[in-house]
């Protein structure tokens, strides 16, 4: 048992290139996990940026020089930046205190509901399986609340490190854009000896991460619009909280489609019961949905995420359980940069003549 695994660690670590790739890979994201919240503008300044890379690539095209398009560019976000922390954040937050405050109303009118099914189908419900999905709900909704309301004092608490981060991030995404080659010259400097794989793979990698970004961030903007504009048509109350966590369920493909699909539906019962206007709110989230993952995704993540479904899941399953919300974010990439590795290390294992003989087959 020992010498076979003896035997392979030795053949792959004497491919100095495949060794310093792996080396190189793993060494980012440890630091990245032991110093993953420390990192944290540094992180989300890297997102804006590729975000806004694209934008000025655009301009570049147009023969714009790239310090006048990064100019421009940076003046338009931090625009953007100053409405988002000054006027949407706030409202947001508003709608989510003004939700939990309504709560109990609410579980009034559903514990009402859930009497009412042992006495349509004894044979299905029984009281005391009421009672017990009742005391659950009510437990759940009153933990997620404090939770809640701990995050608000707790912002309040940090508000020296809002206050850094609100001049950190675009102060980093300047000199991102402004410096972009500079800063890659530098990283290659510190790459290991014969480093022509690993600069391959990273540009490769860094090509994935850049397109799912920037298609990821404008499938999220146009999904938060179209449901914003259907629920404000309809008078659904909190449009705007309940069309954010629509755009932001299309980070986690599968999974946040379905957790954010329950809160629409409760919101809209208790608001509309039966109504017509009810069925509209359901049509409309399941319509944006279905042109989502039929046109709007397939368009703007093509040859981008290129991995089975459920691949897909376990990466946002695993990752995010590691990294949290930088894990359930950064998944799909990750999963692409794992299979990408996979096949570098099955290819070069192809490339070698076995040691066992002429007419053995390869590794």
């Amino acid at each position: 048992m020992i010498m076979p695994v003896r035997d392979w660690i030795t053949k792959n670590i004497s491919d100095q290139k495949l060794f310093y790739l792996f080396l190189s890979i793993f060494s980012g994201l440890a630091v990245i996990y032991l110093f993953g919240e420390m990192l944290t503008p540094v992180l989300v300044a890297v997102i804006i940026s590729y975000l806004l890379e694209g934008i000025i690539l655009q301009l570049m095209r147009l023969k714009v020089p790239r310090i006048a398009a990064v100019t421009m560019v940076f003046m338009v976000y931090l625009i953007a930046f100053a409405i988002t922390v000054i006027w949407l954040f706030p409202l947001i937050s508003r709608q989510t205190i003004q939700l939990f405050q309504q709560l109990p109303s609410m579980l009034a009118r559903a514990q009402g509901l859930l009497e009412a099914l042992p006495e349509h189908y004894p044979e299905l419900v029984t009281v005391s399986q009421v009672q017990e999905l009742y005391a659950f709900i009510s437990s759940s909704l009153s933990v997620l609340g404090k939770q809640v309301l701990a995050f608000s004092f707790s912002s309040v608490k940090g508000l020296a490190t809002f206050s850094v981060y609100l001049v950190l991030v675009p102060f980093l995404v300047f000199f991102l854009l402004k410096d972009k080659e500079m800063l890659i010259g530098w990283i290659k400097r510190y790459l290991p000896p014969a480093n022509d794989l690993i600069t391959s793979v990273l540009t490769a990698v860094n090509i994935q991460i850049a397109n799912y970004i920037r298609g990821k961030g404008l499938e999220v903007l146009i999904i938060w619009a179209a449901t914003w504009g259907c629920y404000h048509l309809l008078g659904v109350q909190y449009a705007l909280l309940l069309s954010f966590l629509s755009g932001i369920s299309v980070i986690l493909p599968y999974i946040g489609v379905t957790a954010v699909f329950f809160p629409t539906i409760l919101i809209g019962y208790f608001q509309f019961g039966w109504d017509v206007r009810f069925l509209y709110t359901v049509a409309a989230y399941s319509a944006v949905q279905v042109l989502d993952g039929f046109i709007l995704a397939p368009l703007l993540l093509a040859g981008v995420v290129n991995l089975h479904p459920v691949v897909i899941v376990i990466s946002v399953l695993f990752f995010g359980s590691l990294w949290g919300l930088w894990g359930l974010f950064f998944a799909i990439p990750l999963a692409t940069l794992v299979k990408a590795l996979l096949d570098i290390w099955m290819d070069r294992q192809g490339e070698r003549p076995s040691s066992v003989g002429d007419d053995a087959p390869p590794a």
